[in-house]
């Protein structure tokens, strides 16, 4: 089983302050010494911060509950207590926070990727030391701290890539990935082998010795089936992962019976999710050129999307690949 989260549910909690200290000068010399317990210590403060090498949320799986340090007690001799430790929560690029409950959305990461103080920990409680006055010289009164906040939280994550992958299942997206990128995603000739999104580096215009250049961040989501839009199979699960994409790339499997059908059938499923989908820049490609079956079909698949730019690829001949990563730097520019 791929340990790949993209959803956990979380709990998280500030610190409590500390209590301030009711106490007195006790010296050998100063037989009526004033006030001097000191205040308590601030509690710990909950923040997210994003961790560009975290790629799931599996981590808040295993572990679902983050409390901040509480802050210590104030003591004698007017020491203040220490104030309590922050809990840090990694969270990846591109995550969203909301509320459990509701599902309001209270943080999107994929917009603003720095750190995040969500809930500060409560103020410490005064001690002795505050409350001297003329009337009152020794004073017994001392504040509790403030109790911290608790939150109970829905942690989701939305891929970031420049070109999302779009198809239906076995369209050959994940054998696309590997041949382009360092990505090792799992192939197997049978549909539904993607379960997971899968992300690859595609490295534009970078030789040997030469560090200028053009990374392009690829990603392939699982396969689609129609109605996904609305939900079928798991859809809205694999369907947010192109929401933050610069680009889409659709993949039509020319060895397909519905491979005149497969484009629009695919650009209804995402505008059912999101028209801002249908508005991306995009691309087509016809696959598997190197089946015989396939002859001639690349030709009826751009003359049946005449609104469209259509290109055809063979993974196993290479023919196409090189045009392709050019034009996969056009989409991005």
């Amino acid at each position: 089983m791929e340990k790949f989260a993209d959803e956990a549910v979380i709990e998280v909690s500030s610190g409590s302050g500390g209590n301030g200290c009711a106490a007195f000068r006790r010296e050998k010399y100063v037989p009526r010494g004033g006030p001097a317990g000191g205040d308590g210590g601030r509690g710990g403060d909950v923040v997210f911060t994003v961790r560009r090498n975290l790629r799931t949320l599996s981590h808040l799986r295993y572990k679902q509950s983050f409390k901040a340090e509480n802050g210590h007690d104030g003591e004698g001799s007017g020491r203040y207590g220490r104030n309590g430790k922050n809990v840090l929560i990694p969270l990846p690029p591109g995550s969203l926070i909301r509320d459990a409950g509701s599902g309001e959305l209270i943080r999107d990461f994929g917009k603003n990727p720095e750190d995040w103080i969500f809930l500060k920990g409560g103020n410490g409680g005064w001690g002795n030391i505050h409350f001297k006055s003329s009337v009152n010289q020794a004073p017994r009164k001392a504040l509790p701290g403030k109790n911290g906040e608790s939150r109970r939280l829905k942690a989701e994550l939305e891929i970031m890539a420049d070109i999302g992958f779009v198809g239906f299942p076995n369209a050959g997206k994940s054998s696309l990935l590997e041949k382009l990128t360092n990505a090792r995603p799992k192939i197997a000739p049978y549909p539904f082998t993607t379960k997971i999104p899968n992300l690859g580096v595609l490295t534009l215009g970078r030789s040997r010795g030469d560090d200028e250049g053009r990374d392009i961040i690829l990603a392939d989501i699982p396969g689609l089936i129609e109605g996904a839009g609305n939900g079928a199979g798991l859809g809205h699960r694999f369907l947010k992962h192109v929401s933050r994409t610069a680009a889409l790339a659709f993949l039509v499997d020319l060895s397909g019976d519905d491979y005149l059908k497969a484009f629009d059938i695919l650009l209804k499923e995402l505008e059912s999710f999101s028209p801002e989908l249908v508005e991306k820049k995009r691309l087509v490609l016809g696959t598997k050129r190197d089946l015989v079956e396939t002859e001639g079909r690349l030709e009826e698949l751009a003359a049946a999307l005449p609104g469209e730019q259509v290109c055809g690829i063979s993974v196993f001949s290479g023919e196409g690949l090189a045009e392709l990563a050019g034009l996969f730097g056009e989409l991005c520019r």
